[in-house]
């Protein structure tokens, strides 16, 4: 053994039931009541112990802009037309300078696993992109991190982004996504995508479906595509904020199509409670998802960050915790199975999200651990409790001391 972590609660265990995790290569090699060895000790005591978080949704590459973009005054905004002027001039360097300061707030937060998206155009080129893959690999000691590239500004009506798109899976990105809306034929760009992704075998991740009307929802084509390219359970869907605007009889009939069809919901309330609902001056609609309606469809669901400090999310500390316990306040969730919920969403059912068929504190899985300040998830998500200790592969990448009060 390289590692024992003592006293462990497991999310899954009786509350008080505790084990012993041990660790050995990188691997849990053993998780019993009690394990003798004269490896070195970490005490959980009695804390609640998951694999690692998992970030499903997030934008590295543009967070901490407002040093040269603040934050639009006023309720009418548009944060992607307003970023988009100064892309020619953003350098690799600079890219992974600002990625780098958010993805270790993230590791401070106990995330292990990320997937981030990554804008590829012609504007941008492929600096950004190769800012996060040599981000990834930096700092593969503490995090795996995924890219999805996408075109965010549009990919039918911007020349020479198809292009650069294709040289990034000839590269080997193993996901593909989209920003329909911001593209002159909504449709087009997300029939492309899936060709992309046919043709590279690769996971889909798109945003959609963010508007101040349900009139018209483009996840009923994703959801032909995924059941016609047979891509059921590589397919993921962000925002959806169109749903918050629909009533429950209908939005039970889109999830029980997703469910159907294998397309998985990525909800991300900071920024959509931010951007939603800006032309109205009372009963603002919230704009956020209700993740939990979906889940009791048979729709597997993750909660996510998205945009951190930058104009279309002007604050953000990257915990995947506070993230649960905001989307638990929007929703008005209060029971304790809704709550273990919606840590489900940033922990196993995130990871399911990305295919992580080694996920999960189990014999022979990798030993990626998380040890949080509180006694359960449903504690944890109420409480909003900090994780005190981190793992990736049995090595520890971060700690955490419980706040003390001194009398």
């Amino acid at each position: 053994m390289d590692l024992i972590v003592r006293r462990a609660q497991l999310q899954d265990r009786p509350r008080g039931e505790l084990v012993d995790i041990g660790i050995a290569g990188g691997f849990i090699d053993a998780i019993a009541p009690r394990i003798d060895g004269d490896a070195p000790v970490f005490d959980a005591a009695g804390r609640l112990t998951c694999a690692g978080l998992v970030e499903t949704h997030i934008h590295l590459d543009k967070s901490r802009l407002l040093g040269r973009c603040p934050a639009e005054p006023g309720r009418a905004i548009n944060p992607v037309r307003y970023v988009e002027a100064f892309k020619p001039d953003i350098s690799e360097d600079d890219v992974y300078e600002r990625a780098e300061a958010t993805l270790r707030e993230c590791l401070l937060h106990g995330t292990t696993r990320i997937r981030t998206h990554v804008e590829i155009d012609p504007k941008i080129g492929l600096r950004g992109y190769d800012a996060l893959a040599r981000l990834s690999r930096d700092y593969a000691w503490a995090v795996d991190l995924q890219l999805c590239v996408f075109p965010q500004d549009g990919l039918t009506n911007v020349p020479g982004t198809d292009e650069l798109l294709v040289e990034t899976l000839e590269r080997g990105a193993r996901v593909i996504g989209g920003a329909p809306r911001y593209d002159t034929d909504a449709p087009a760009q997300i029939r492309r995508i899936f060709e992309l992704a046919r043709e590279y075998d690769c996971d889909v991740d798109l945003h959609l479906d963010v508007g101040p009307t349900a009139d018209h929802l483009d996840v009923h084509l994703v959801a032909e595509l995924t059941e016609a390219y047979g891509l059921g359970g590589r397919v993921a869907v962000g925002h959806m904020a169109k749903l918050s605007l629909m009533p429950p009889d209908a939005v039970a009939a889109v999830a029980r199509r997703l469910a159907d069809v294998g397309v998985a919901v990525t909800v991300l309330p900071a920024t959509d409670l931010y951007l939603m609902g800006r032309t109205h001056d009372h009963a603002v609609p919230r704009g956020v998802a209700d993740v939990n309606f979906l889940l009791a469809k048979g729709v597997n669901c993750s909660l996510s960050s998205n945009n951190v400090l930058n104009p279309a999310t002007p604050f953000g500390d990257c915990s995947l915790i506070r993230m649960a316990n905001l989307q638990a306040n929007v929703l008005q969730i209060s029971q304790p199975a809704d709550l273990c919920d919606c840590f489900d969403m940033i922990t196993r059912r995130s990871a399911r999200l990305l295919n992580a068929t080694d996920y999960g504190v189990a014999v022979g899985n990798p030993a990626d651990l998380v040890v949080i300040d509180a006694a359960s998830p449903e504690a944890a998500i109420a409480e909003i409790r900090r994780p005190v200790a981190a793992f990736k592969r049995g090595r520890k990448t971060m700690v955490c001391e419980p706040a003390q009060l001194l009398t």
